[in-house]
C-alpha cells in the first residue's frame, strides 16, 4: 500500500511539473509571436543645433596698415679723414665716442711746422714776383716815354728834310744840305724802331713776371691748403662714432679716424614685397608720400617717431627680392642708426570694405552667414588685406548679413545654428540677489554663526558683516539656514 501511495504521489508531481513547463513554453511562444508581429519604428532623429558667434558685416572706408620690419639709417654721414699725415698735437674735448660737436669746430690738429715753412717760402716767392711785375710795369712806362720822344724827334727830322727839299726846289738850298737832312731823318726813324723793340721787350718781361706771379700764387695756395689739411673741422653739427685716434698718436694720410653722424637726419630702410610695393604707387607709377610710424620696443619701453616715405632703392640688389623703401623720420628722439624697428605704413583707403575676424575666412576665400531661418549659407568674398588677426574683404552679397566669426570643420552650408551676438556675449553680469531680513530672523542667523565653532574667524567676521547689512545676499542666507 505504501509503495502504491508513493508511486501515485510521484506520478502526480511529475505530471504537475510537465504541465508547468508546457505552460511556461506557451507563454514564451506567445511573447515571441507578439514581439515579431509588432512594426519596427525607428527613433525620431533630432537635428543638432550649433551655437556660433556672429559679427555684422558693415561696409566702410578702411585705411590698411602695412606692418614690416626695418633698420634705422643716417641720411647724413661723413667719414673723418685727414689728408695730411703726422703726429696729433691737438684733439677736441668732444672728440670721443658719442661726442656732440658743432659745425666748424676743430676736431684734430696734426704737427704743421713743415707746412708753415713751405707756406712762408711760397709767400716770399709771391712777394718777389710782385716786385718783378712792378719793375716790368715801370720799364714799360719808361720805354713808352722814350718811344714817344724818339717819334717826336723823327717827326722833326722829317720836317727838316722836307724843308731842305723845298729850298732846293726854289734854288736856295744845296744838295749837301738835303742829303744831310735825309740822313738825319733816317737815323731818327731807326731810333724809333729801336725804342719800339725796347717797349716790346718790356711787355714780354711784364708777361713773364705775371706768369711767375701766378705760379707763385698757386704755390702759395697749395701751401696754404696743405697747412689747412693739418686741421680737421666738423662740416656740420652731429655725433661722433667709431673714434680710433688719441692725442700724440701718428695718423696716416687719408686714414679713417671716425664718423660724423647727423642725429636729426635719420630714416628707416625696410623691404617690402613687389605686391606690397605696388600698393604704394600712384596712377603715374610714382611712390606716394605715405605716412608711417616707426617704433622700437625694448624691455617694455617703446620709442616712436612719425615718418614719411621719401624714396625707394634704384635696384633690387644681388640675391634680394621685393623693393627697398626709405621713410624719413620726423622727430627721431632716442633712435640711433642700426636700430631694428617696426614700421607701420598707412596704405591708401579702401572703399566699401568689410573688416572680419581672420577665423571667419576659409582657405577658399568664403565665409558662412546666417539666413533668416538661422541656417548657414556660404558666400564667396574677395580678400583685400590681412591685418593681424583680422581680414579685410569685399562682397556685394555680404552687406548687412551676420557672418560666423569662427569656422570649424563641423560647420557648413545648411546647418542650423543658434547665433550668439556681441550684445549677448558682452552683457553685464547680473547682480547677486539680496533679501531683507526681519530682526528675529537676523538675530537667529547671527546667533548661529557666533555659536558655530567650525567656521574660521576670518569667514565668521565676513559673514557677520554681511548679516548686519540692510540687504543680505540670498545665497548666504540660504546656505546658513540649510545648515541650521
Amino acid at each position: 500500500m505504501r509503495f502504491l501511495r508513493n508511486g501515485l504521489i510521484g506520478l502526480f508531481l511529475m505530471a504537475l511539473s510537465l504541465g508547468l513547463l508546457a505552460y511556461a513554453g506557451q507563454m514564451v511562444k506567445t511573447a515571441i509571436n507578439d514581439r515579431m508581429s509588432k512594426e519596427t519604428r525607428a527613433p525620431q532623429a533630432r537635428e543638432r543645433v550649433f551655437t556660433v558667434n556672429v559679427v555684422p558685416a558693415s561696409p566702410e572706408t578702411i585705411s590698411p596698415v602695412l606692418e614690416v620690419f626695418g633698420e634705422i639709417q643716417s641720411r647724413r654721414t661723413l667719414d673723418l679723414r685727414l689728408p695730411s699725415s703726422g703726429q696729433v698735437i691737438e684733439l677736441s674735448p668732444n672728440f670721443i665716442e658719442g661726442g656732440q660737436v658743432q659745425a666748424g669746430e676743430v676736431l684734430v690738429r696734426v704737427n704743421d711746422a713743415d707746412a708753415q715753412s713751405v707756406l712762408a717760402r711760397a709767400k716770399a716767392d709771391v712777394t718777389d714776383a710782385l716786385g718783378e711785375v712792378t719793375e716790368a710795369e715801370r720799364a714799360i712806362a719808361l720805354a713808352q716815354d722814350e718811344l714817344a720822344a724818339a717819334q717826336q724827334q723823327a717827326d722833326l727830322r722829317q720836317r727838316a728834310y722836307e724843308r731842305q727839299q723845298d729850298l732846293q726846289t726854289r734854288g736856295v738850298g744845296t744838295a749837301a744840305s738835303v742829303e744831310a737832312a735825309e740822313l738825319a731823318a733816317s737815323s731818327a726813324a731807326q731810333s724809333v724802331l729801336s725804342r719800339r723793340s725796347v717797349l716790346d721787350q718790356a711787355k714780354s718781361r711784364q708777361s713773364q713776371a705775371k706768369t711767375r706771379l701766378t705760379r707763385a700764387e698757386l704755390a702759395a695756395a697749395d701751401a696754404q691748403r696743405r697747412l689747412d689739411d693739418t686741421v680737421l673741422r666738423a662740416e656740420f653739427s652731429g655725433v661722433l662714432s667709431g673714434i680710433t685716434l688719441v692725442q700724440g698718436g701718428l695718423v696716416g694720410a687719408n686714414e679713417r679716424i671716425g664718423q660724423l653722424i647727423d642725429p636729426s637726419a635719420l630714416e628707416a630702410a625696410f623691404r617690402v614685397s613687389t605686391e606690397q610695393y605696388s600698393r604704394l604707387l600712384d596712377d603715374a607709377g610714382q611712390l606716394i608720400p605715405a605716412k608711417a610710424g616707426v617704433s622700437l620696443s625694448v624691455m617694455g619701453t617703446e620709442l616712436t617717431s612719425d615718418a614719411v616715405i621719401s624714396r625707394d632703392a634704384g635696384a633690387v640688389g644681388d640675391g634680394q627680392t621685393g623693393r627697398l623703401v626709405f621713410a624719413q623720420l620726423d622727430k627721431p628722439i632716442g633712435l640711433k642708426p642700426g636700430d631694428f624697428v617696426s614700421v607701420k605704413v598707412q596704405e591708401p583707403e579702401l572703399r566699401f570694405a568689410i573688416r572680419l575676424p581672420g577665423t571667419a575666412l576659409d582657405a577658399a576665400n568664403s565665409v558662412l552667414v546666417v539666413d533668416q531661418e538661422d541656417r548657414l549659407e556660404k558666400i564667396d568674398v574677395t580678400l583685400l588685406r590681412r591685418q593681424g588677426n583680422d581680414v579685410i574683404v569685399r562682397s556685394r552679397d555680404l552687406v548687412g548679413r551676420e557672418v560666423v566669426a569662427q569656422q570649424t570643420p563641423l560647420l557648413g552650408a545648411g546647418i542650423k545654428v543658434k547665433p550668439l551676438r556681441a550684445a549677448d556675449r558682452d552683457g553685464a553680469p547680473a547682480e547677486p540677489e539680496t533679501v531683507e531680513l526681519t530682526e528675529e530672523r537676523r538675530a537667529k542667523l547671527i546667533a548661529y554663526v557666533e555659536g558655530n565653532g567650525f567656521i574660521p574667524d576670518a569667514a565668521k567676521t565676513r559673514i557677520l558683516g554681511q548679516l548686519k547689512q540692510e540687504k543680505v545676499p540670498a545665497q548666504v542666507v540660504e546656505r546658513l539656514e540649510s545648515r541650521m
